[in-house]
């Protein structure tokens, strides 16, 4: 009989546990930018491609935070600047595509579904859609992340890549197919299945990521905070589908570069050509 009880009142605390168990992660993410620029007769000064790569480098060099439950999480940018664009000599870029800081990605692990709120020139979209099924290949190689104990998951996928080019205004695309490997650390010490950006689908929190030239790593976990953690969905923004704000995302590109390209041709005696990459 107390052998009884004890178990009732051991799944009665572990179930209370479960229901309130809350944890908060902080992520640095760190991309690589191939960026080229050919710089010719008249136009500006040689140095100005180290200034913006640098600049690239410190925009991609972005923390986030991941507050989750055991079936639910929100995942924010903690930015500093106002405005995600680099400038120098009178160049200005912009990172088309953030919010400026005000994205957020929710996540239902239990209904297998996100809401990604984020803003293209000031206008807002809430993409509603179903999340990723990764097909995580498992390993039994292990590492050490801070004092968690980490296995290792690949994945890999085909991936259509678009590089831009402008050289004396005449704008240049080029598409090639590449493959892309994912490697994710997690840990099952803490028994989520969830992790940064739309990562997710393991048997524990994913502390690091290395999807092709970015990479996402694991700086601080607090499990349980004090102040207790509000996860919400999104609610405010022009309802789309993932397919239908790519679309949006690649004509607000294109318009980008058709813009530049217009500005370029008002300048007397300025030649030189920029590639991105990443």
């Amino acid at each position: 009989m107390k052998k009884g009880i004890f178990l009732i009142m051991l799944f009665l605390v572990t179930t209370i546990y479960a229901q309130n168990f809350q944890g908060k992660a902080t992520y640095k993410t760190f991309r690589k930018v191939d960026f080229k620029m050919d710089v010719r007769k008249g136009a500006p000064k040689s140095d100005m491609q180290k200034k913006i790569q640098e600049q690239l480098r410190k925009q991609f060099q972005q923390t986030y935070t991941l507050n989750f439950s055991k079936s639910e999480s929100t995942y924010t940018q903690n930015k500093k600047l106002s405005a995600p664009q680099t400038s120098s000599g009178g160049f200005k870029m912009v990172i088309a595509g953030s919010g400026g800081g005000t994205d957020v990605l929710y996540k239902n692990i239990a209904t297998k579904q996100y809401i990604n709120k984020t803003e293209i020139s000031g206008k807002r979209f809430l993409i509603k859609d179903k999340l990723e099924d990764f097909g995580w290949e498992m390993s039994g190689e292990t590492k050490n992340i801070g004092n968690y104990t980490c296995y290792k998951a690949t994945k890999s996928r085909e991936e259509e890549r678009i590089s831009f080019s402008m050289t004396d205004g005449k704008k240049e695309e080029k598409k090639e197919k590449t493959s892309i490997i994912t490697t994710a650390w997690y840990t099952t010490q803490i028994l989520v299945s969830n992790g940064p950006e739309g990562f997710w689908g393991l048997p524990g929190l994913i502390l690091e990521i290395q999807d092709g030239k970015l990479t996402i790593v694991c700086s601080e976990i607090i499990l349980n905070p004090s102040d207790k953690i509000q996860i919400k969905e999104p609610s405010k923004g022009k309802k789309v589908t993932q397919k239908k704000f790519d679309e949006i995302m690649g004509k607000h590109s294109k318009e980008m570069i058709e813009r530049f390209k217009s500005k370029r041709k008002n300048k007397d005696g300025n030649s030189f050509s920029i590639q991105i990459q990443g």
